[in-house]
């Protein structure tokens, strides 16, 4: 199962993601996901874990929980095709 982690610290590794899932249970991967411009964190990840019970075991622990002050966002994936479309302000600037 794929798992959404939302709200990291900005200084959140891969490591320490998976060190934080490992508790729970198979981890088969990690990532925070990183800015393509800058090479920083953009404060979320995915998790993918081998079982489904102990992806939901980790989701029911860890939702809300503090790492480094800040609570974290965590559920279930959704696959990218069940995103709504971003909207775009389409006005004519006047500069």
């Amino acid at each position: 199962m794929n798992i959404y982690v939302g709200n990291l610290p900005y200084t959140t590794t891969d490591e320490e993601l998976r060190e934080l899932f490992a508790e729970f249970g198979d981890v088969a991967s990690a990532s925070v996901i990183m800015d393509r411009d800058t090479g920083r964190s953009r404060g979320f990840g995915f998790v993918e874990m081998s079982s489904q019970a102990e992806a939901e075991a980790a989701i029911s622990a860890l939702n809300q929980k503090d790492m480094g002050g800040r609570a974290l966002n965590v559920n279930q994936a959704r696959p990218r095709g069940e995103r709504r479309p971003r909207e775009f302000n389409n006005r004519p600037r006047s500069w």
